[in-house]
């Protein structure tokens, strides 16, 4: 199974994703915003992250673009999970590095299956 890094400064999405994920058999660790993340990801190795766009410290697209010039990170799947749907954020966020977008509110089937998709 996978080590995945949900990304959120909502404590009930970070617990969400940590309860479906975990229940899975993925090994999740969590941060409260970027810098964190961020953090996160130097110290330790992830198959995948998940992050929110709109956090306090750094947003979502901020820590992607400077996780992305991590060593082992080049090709690490990256999803933003957000609230915002809007086309021009969704290509801002691959022009920084992210890989797939999953919109809140999201049905745990559908985050099983967009983590089962880029991890398998």
């Amino acid at each position: 199974m996978a080590r995945i890094l949900a990304v959120d400064d909502s404590r009930l999405i970070r617990d969400m994703v940590n309860t479906i994920l975990s229940a899975e058999g993925h090994e999740v660790i969590t941060a409260d915003d970027g810098t964190e993340g961020l953090e996160r990801a130097r110290d330790e190795v992830f198959d995948l992250v998940l992050s929110d766009i709109n956090m306090p410290n750094m947003n979502g697209i901020s820590m992607i673009s400077k996780m992305r010039r991590l060593p082992g990170y080049e090709f690490t799947p990256i999803v933003m999970v957000t609230t915002e749907d809007a086309d021009y954020r969704k290509n801002k966020a691959r022009n920084f590095g992210a890989t797939g977008w999953l919109v809140k509110p999201f049905t745990p089937e559908r985050l099983i299956n967009a983590v089962s998709k880029l991890t398998n």
